[in-house]
């Protein structure tokens, strides 16, 4: 089991701790984006985040130990999101479509810390990658989970490999929109791409369905 990584801190009120640590996430996550993580310093962040080195430091140990917190706070920030929007009680093609909409919005909404969150992800330590990495497993798990329900309403019978390569597909085009919106908003709106994966993810159920008929 992977579990989550302490990150030490000399002050024990856990409140201020959550601020400081809020105050240290916002500013890192701008500088990383400008900068990088390697070529930016503690001293940096430190202003960015409005106070001293030495108070940067009774909240973390080293500069990677404000990569993890950034890490981890984007992608709970945006599982939280996703679980708030998708509608797994009963799911029919609404819902589906409301979902994928959904979670497409909330990569545009916070395209910078996505961005910084892949880009430097690979900074992490041997320790903590394996967590932050079992987190976006659990992310598109929940997709997982509104295809099956789909597909179980609708009657129709897919393999789990299938489901899993479905919701693996949803998660990497919402990913896409992020990494490559300089390019696809030459061609698409996020509406119209948005549609035309949606367009996409019902055709490949439907031929997959077909298929396996004809077998």
């Amino acid at each position: 089991m992977v579990e989550k990584q302490k990150v030490h801190a000399s002050v024990k009120d856990e409140q201020l701790i959550k601020i400081r640590r809020g105050q240290m996430i916002k500013g890192a996550i701008s500088l990383f984006k400008e900068k990088g993580f390697h070529r930016t310093t503690t001293r940096e962040i430190a202003k960015a985040s409005g106070f001293s080195i030495g108070t940067l430091y009774e909240y973390i140990r080293s500069k990677e130990d404000i990569l993890y917190l950034v890490c981890d706070q984007i992608y709970d920030e945006v599982q939280e999101k996703i679980l708030n929007v998708l509608e797994l009680d009963e799911v029919n093609p609404e819902t589906v479509e409301s979902g994928i909409a959904a979670y497409f919005q909330i990569i545009d909404d916070m395209q910078d810390e996505v961005l910084v969150m892949y880009q430097e992800a690979k900074s992490l330590s041997k320790e903590a990658l394996p967590y932050v990495l079992k987190k976006e497993l659990q992310m598109v798990s929940m997709f997982e989970q509104l295809i099956r329900q789909y597909t179980k309403s609708s009657g129709i019978s897919l393999p789990n490999i299938q489901v899993q390569l479905l919701a693996h597909n949803i998660f990497v085009q919402g990913q896409m929109w992020g990494f490559r919106r300089w390019a696809l908003q030459k061609l698409y709106t996020l509406e119209e791409y948005t549609k035309l994966q949606t367009e996409l993810f019902f055709h490949g159920i439907h031929q997959l369905t077909v298929t396996d008929v004809n077998r």
